[in-house]
Parts: C-alpha cells; structure tokens; sequence
C-alpha cells in the first residue's frame, strides 16, 4: 500500500465508529469484573453509556451483598470500568457513576426462602 501524499497515508484515512450499545456491553463486563461475585438472588450488574466524540460517561447499576464495604467496592468498579473502556474502545472516560441498586442480606434471603416453603 503506498500513500498517496496530497491524502495522506492509509491507515490514517477513514473513521471507525463503535456503537453506543457496544460500549454500554464492555461497561457491563467490567462491572461484573469489578464487582466480583453478584449476591445470591441478586442480577448481575448493567450499564448505559452517554458517547460524545471520544468521550463516554458510564452509569452502572448493580446489587451488593450485606454487610459489605460499598466504598471500596463501588471505587473497584469505577476503577475496572474506566480501564477497561479506555483500553478496549480507546475512548476516554471522564465519568462513571455506580448506582447500588440493592443490598442483600442473609437474614432476607433467609425469610425470602421460608416464605416460599410455607
């Protein structure tokens, strides 16, 4: 391939455009990464995605054990997220939100199973 030098080279031409809903499922695996184990009865986490240009802002919503350190958990996932992104989609990442969704408790799922014994 030679490069045409009013056009420039080749592999500098064109554009490649990835789909928001892409973005928003490479998001959600590295919440699940970030997360580590999704609580017993409790769904695994998802996210929507705001892309402008190069720049994306995550929102994630997901559901923690009880008790559990939240702060650290929440800044894993932001963490992971961010990398992820960044590494995969060459975007920049300039904000990701976590939304804790529910926190499940042995002593609920405890009642949750007796309730469908009885």
């Amino acid at each position: 391939m030679t490069a045409d030098p009013a056009r420039g080279p080749v592999r500098d031409r064109g554009a490649t455009r990835i789909a928001d809903r892409v973005v928003a499922k490479i998001a959600a695996q590295a919440a699940r990464e970030g997360v580590g184990t999704v609580p017993d009865g409790g769904s695994r986490p998802h996210a929507s995605v705001v892309v402008h240009r190069d720049v994306v802002r995550v929102a994630v919503s997901l559901e923690l054990d009880y008790p559990a350190d939240v702060g650290r958990r929440c800044g894993a996932v932001r963490s992971r997220v961010r990398t992820r992104v960044e590494e995969l989609v060459g975007m920049e990442v300039h904000e990701v939100t976590v939304h804790v969704e529910r926190l499940h408790s042995p002593l609920t799922r405890q009642d949750a199973r007796r309730d469908r014994v009885s």
